[in-house]
């Protein structure tokens, strides 16, 4: 199974950690920036990563590349069965990629992602994203993790996945969370990324990071 993306991408991640946490062997191919290879160019047709490619069956979208996985190795789903669990993980996987996302994308593109390929970079954009917009954003997560450190069912599942992968974005930009202001928030992204699946994505992407960031 061959993931078309960016490693760093939040979404390319997500997809990344997921296929790890449900045991599905994926390679993941260079893709983006209207560069990539012919699977991606089919599975993709909008130039969206990331994309996947299973022999003769193409895909794009993250929300849709994970359904996919979860349905066909059953076990212990990342997408809960049971209905107000499995409500609750969509909506914060929508919160993730439609809410956090954008805001983190003002912050981790105009501070890192432009200068890298060469595009204009808008800081006051990513100063007033992070002054203005961030905060309220981790408020609400603080507000709403339960007891159990875990966003739904006590357990690590897509609504922890999503909600984490773009704040790990905003972390390599910006040193806004801390365990001062929002320890339940803080303690949380530190389980998640201490799981062995999100641990190994890290390093893989970590060389990329690294050269973005000092570039």
């Amino acid at each position: 199974m061959i993931i078309h993306g960016a490693r760093p991408s939040p979404f390319v991640r997500k997809v990344v950690v997921f296929a790890a946490e449900k045991g599905i062997d994926v390679e993941v191919r260079l893709a983006g920036f209207g560069r990539g290879e012919d699977g991606w160019a089919k599975a993709s047709p909008f130039g969206k990563i990331p994309a996947l490619e299973d022999g003769d069956f193409l895909l794009c979208d993250s929300s849709a590349i994970v359904t996919y996985m979860d349905a066909i190795k059953p076990g212990e789903e990342m997408i809960p069965a049971e209905p107000r669990a499995r409500a609750r993980t969509i909506w914060y996987e929508e919160f993730g990629d439609t809410v956090l996302q954008p805001t983190g994308m003002k912050i981790f593109f105009n501070r890192v992602v432009a200068r890298t390929v060469k595009r204009p970079q808008d800081l006051a954009a990513a100063d007033k994203a992070e002054a203005e917009e961030l905060p309220g954003l981790y408020d609400y997560i603080e507000s709403v993790l339960p007891d159990s450190g875990w966003l739904v069912e006590d357990r690590f599942t897509l609504a922890d996945l999503s909600v984490a992968c773009p704040i790990i974005n905003i972390s390599y930009a910006s040193d806004l969370l801390t365990a001062d202001r929002w320890p339940g928030t803080f303690d949380w992204l530190a389980r998640v990324k201490a799981r062995p699946s999100v641990a190994a994505a890290l390093e893989a992407e970590s060389v990329m990071i690294k050269g973005m960031i000092e570039k």
